[in-house]
């Protein structure tokens, strides 16, 4: 089955944009071409493409034909570049997994490092992003997994450096008689979601036993910091970022037992030429931002 390029064109541009009309003052065309498109290529597939609404979203089947579409973009990209043939006809998607912790650190000033690209960015927790990866839903992932995902490269980037804070007053109030299994079962913790097992498990290191204590759900980072300094729990926060508020006073550390998580570049082995820029930016930014693994 061949796939018309104007097609593919009004499926991205939809998903892309979260509109008919906008996906149409994109490609110039009138809404009315774009649903006809869309119509037609439903037609051909024999599956619903788009759910209409607002914003408009991929069905599974568009989704999966929207990131080969994103694909086809690269990979000519690149072939235009070896042969050295012009490759202004407009920025490609990349859409990759990563840590929302490490895209409030470090990851933000690698994508700068490349032109000519437009980025989609998923946020999943480290211990589960390469599962994007394997479902083939991105190009690539950071991720603690030091394994390479089937069919892809990794590329060891270093550590993101962890300290469990809290307010000072917080630590007084719960933590007066230190830092023990006990009290670590009673102190409310800041847990970004259901994922995040870093506070479990410097906990259980601390302890040296198995803890579960009661949690407060915030899925951010900068909210995890704030949080902290409002006395609402402990959590554990990249140590770059808490390092003026413990200075200040702000926060203070519950001990100093450091948690360092491994972080991992893996890029589909396909699409590894076409995102070769992209890796040395990410690669050469975490030599920077990361401590050594």
């Amino acid at each position: 089955m061949r796939f018309d390029p104007d097609h593919l064109d009004a499926l991205v541009a939809i998903l892309r944009r979260g509109s008919f009309e906008i996906a149409a003052a994109e490609l110039g065309v009138t809404p009315s071409a774009v649903s006809q498109r869309i119509k037609a290529f439903e037609d051909q597939i024999g599956a619903a493409l788009v759910n209409r609404g607002s914003p408009c979203t991929a069905t599974p089947t568009g989704a999966r034909i929207a990131k080969h579409a994103e694909d086809i973009g690269l990979l000519e990209v690149e072939l235009a570049r070896e042969l050295h043939l012009d490759t202004s006809g407009g920025p490609v998607v990349v859409r990759i997994a990563v840590n929302a912790d490490s895209l409030a650190t470090w990851f933000v000033p690698a994508l700068s490092e490349v032109s000519g690209t437009l980025f989609d960015i998923v946020i999943d927790d480290q211990d589960h992003s390469a599962d994007w990866l394997r479902r083939g839903a991105v190009n690539a992932v950071v991720t603690s997994a030091t394994k390479p995902v089937p069919g892809c490269d990794a590329f060891p980037l270093g550590s993101l450096r962890y300290l469990a804070t809290a307010s000072p007053d917080f630590v007084s109030g719960w933590f007066s008689d230190g830092v023990s299994a006990e009290a670590l079962a009673r102190a409310p913790c800041l847990t970004f979601n259901a994922k995040d097992t870093l506070q479990r498990r410097w906990a259980e290191a601390q302890a040296g036993r198995r803890v579960t204590p009661p949690c407060h759900y915030l899925p951010s980072t900068h909210a995890f910091i704030d949080a902290a300094c409002a006395g609402l729990g402990w959590g554990m926060n990249p140590e770059v970022l808490v390092r003026e508020h413990i200075a200040a006073g702000r926060l203070a550390a519950l001990s100093e037992m450091v948690l360092s998580v491994p972080l991992t570049w893996q890029v589909s082995r396909i699409m590894a030429p076409a995102l070769a820029p992209l890796t040395r930016a990410i690669r050469a930014v975490a030599a920077e931002g990361l401590a050594p693994a």
